[in-house]
């Protein structure tokens, strides 16, 4: 167990955390929330005793290791599999010492500990975890300086697992990670055996794999059971408590400051008078809600609307050395109103194809074909570094309307969501978040037609992530769009493409679909496509019973109501489900009922949705009977 007492802390003076105290029990997982800057990596530092607290302590079992992500990556000749094989250092030592040792006793003492830390399978287990996260059994007998810095990330990330300390603390874990590793470390970290504390702005991550929610915020800790969802509904029926509470007590307050102002003189009123102050100083206060408002993003509508398709590719092709194609074979078009997320893990040449579709890269064979007039804005990380150091964000801005007055040039600058205080900062002081805001403002600056969007949330809060979702939805264009953030695609995109075996096809399942087929390795997929399959036929001997009705409206309005009969079944089970989880308490004495009604409420509102959708298409299939 872990327990935090009335912990303070300061970093180059500013209070970050202020007399906060929780208690988390031994092996839970919880996720650690706040926004950028509230001073959850300083909580990790005073966990480790890296750093030291003003006042107030940490405590858990004095034999436990704690274990988390190295700051510098390994970029040593060692090969991955040995770097990780070295982390669990005891097995290490043990494996040397066996190689050395001629007393029979230490012999069998050294053979026994090492059957009991399962030494021998240590290998396989290692191998386990490279594989997950992404490392195929030649890249890991290749030495690590030969990896660059984010995939040597992912070594130091093996490394820690392969450790399995009695304490995991994961700072941001996935800003490293593909999609396809984002997916493998949700399912890991959920069947992980010890405490788990996991610093996360992935939505998707904290609902699947903790159980529990840490909230950094006012410089206290707060402590939820449940998911990140039911976090946030807990947070919003506490502050609407509060809000109440605060309401009545400033109420009340304010009555009897009226009689003792009225009394107080009064000699006949005085006892009262003086009760009632008394009264008035026990009151005490209820801290008002403070909420952090959130700044939006902005991406400008295409100013003509480009004729479809917008890009065709027939049998393209495109790489980086003539004769050597990254990808080839890709037989695509990209439509006005598209959204589209691109799976396949990194180095398949996901952001080859982005910088494809952007022009950036030259078709070496095959067709591409683009609409007149076409324009496309195009975000990467890796642009980061492409914005000039000692310039502001309205400087880099200003160079894009050098004819615009100054006001107008702020004004574009606000849509981006810097905050006025942070327009005439240097480049180099704007925190990651602040310059992801820039860079993609830079990038729809001209009113793209496509918007191509490349790991565009590594630097940004769950709030923050929301307002890009919000702003994609409110775009007209088209988006293609990478991402490790699985909440972010399901919100945002429409169409899944698959890039993988050197080229780009059509996914035709939804993400829940590619977590299981990435979690299992590819296993079960023959007996999914016989599934499949069958559905199928299925599906086709309804279509054709669909069809021989379609000519009778008798048979179109049974089935229309029948289905409004259903959707009213559903509504009145979704309406059950949410007045149960209303109860706040059901969190705190029933945590896995609380989770049982979540999942049960999601597959009602995707099978209403359904429903609706049918409903839909057979009212208007009938109006077209009846207009015929």
């Amino acid at each position: 167990m872990i327990t935090i007492s009335n912990l303070t802390a300061r970093i180059a003076g500013r209070l970050l955390i202020e007399d906060a105290s929780v208690f988390l029990p031994t092996g839970i997982k919880a996720g650690l929330v706040g926004r950028n800057g509230a001073g959850k990596s300083t909580l990790f530092k005073l966990i480790t005793g890296e750093m030291s607290p003003e006042s107030g302590e940490v405590n858990f079992p004095k034999n436990a290791r704690i274990g988390q992500v190295a700051q510098e990556a390994p970029g040593t000749d060692e090969s991955l599999i040995e770097i990780v094989l070295a982390a669990d250092k005891e097995r290490a030592s043990l494996m040397k010492e066996a190689e050395t040792a001629t007393d029979p006793h230490r012999i069998a003492e050294i053979q026994v500990r090492l059957a009991d830390i399962d030494a021998y399978s240590a290998e396989a287990r290692a191998a386990t975890i490279l594989a997950g996260l992404g490392f195929d059994e030649d890249a890991q007998q290749r030495p690590a300086k030969s990896f660059s810095g984010g995939w040597r990330m992912r070594v130091a990330l093996a490394a820690v697992l392969f450790s399995e300390p009695d304490l995991l603390l994961l700072d941001e874990p996935t800003n490293y990670l593909d999609l396809e590793g984002t997916l493998w470390l949700e399912d890991y970290v959920r069947r992980y055996p010890h405490t788990v504390i996991i610093i996360s702005h992935d939505r998707d991550l904290l609902n699947s794999a903790v159980n529990s929610i840490v909230h950094l915020d006012q410089k206290k800790l707060t402590f939820y059971s449940g998911s990140y969802d039911q976090f946030e509904r807990q947070k919003a029926e506490a502050e609407e408590l509060q809000m109440k509470m605060r309401s009545k007590v400033e109420a009340k307050r304010k009555h009897m400051q009226s009689f003792v102002d009225r009394f107080k003189a009064k000699a006949s009123k005085a006892k009262q008078a003086q009760s009632r102050m008394k009264a008035l100083e026990k009151l005490g206060t209820i801290a008002a809600v403070v909420h952090d408002n959130v700044r939006g993003f902005s991406f400008p509508d295409p100013q003509k609307e480009a004729a479809s398709p917008i890009i065709a590719v027939e049998k393209g092709a495109v790489g980086y050395e003539p004769g050597k194609p990254i990808l080839k074979g890709m037989n695509l078009r990209i439509d006005t109103d598209d959204r589209i997320a691109l799976l396949g893990s990194n180095g398949n040449g996901k952001s080859t194809f982005a910088k494809f579709i952007s022009g950036r890269l030259a078709a070496e064979d095959g067709r591409v074909i683009t609409a007149p007039g076409l324009k496309v804005g195009f975000f990467a990380q890796h642009q980061l570094d492409d914005l000039v150091p000692e310039q502001s964000a309205v400087e880099h801005i200003r160079k894009l309307m050098p004819d615009t007055p100054e006001a107008k040039v702020r004004a574009r600058v606000a849509q981006m969501g810097l905050a006025t205080e942070k327009m005439d900062t240097a480049a180099r002081d704007l925190s990651g978040g602040e310059k992801a805001r820039l860079l993609m403002g830079i990038a729809a600056f001209h009113a793209p037609n496509l918007l191509i969007l490349d790991e565009p949330t590594n630097h940004l809060d769950i709030d923050s992530r929301r307002a890009l979702i919000e702003a994609l939805n409110d775009y007209s264009g088209a988006v293609i769009l990478i991402s490790h953030d699985r909440h972010l695609i399901e919100a945002t995109v429409d169409r899944l493409w698959l890039v993988k075996d050197g080229t780009v096809t059509v996914f035709d399942g939804d993400l829940e679909e590619y977590r299981d087929l990435v979690v299992s390795g590819g296993k079960g997929t023959a007996k999914k496509k016989a599934a499949q399959a069958a559905a199928e036929a299925a599906a086709a001997e309804a279509a054709k019973s669909a069809s021989q009705k379609r000519s009778n409206p008798v048979a179109l309005k049974k089935k229309i109501d029948e289905i409004q009969t259903l959707m009213a079944k559903i509504e009145r089970l979704i309406q059950g489900i949410d007045t149960e989880l209303g109860d706040p308490d059901i969190y705190a004495k029933n945590p896995n009922r609380a989770a049982d009604l979540t999942k049960a409420r999601a597959n009602a509102t995707k099978k209403l949705e359904q429903s609706e959708e049918e409903w839909l298409e057979l009212s208007a299939e009938l109006e077209e009977i009846e207009a015929g």
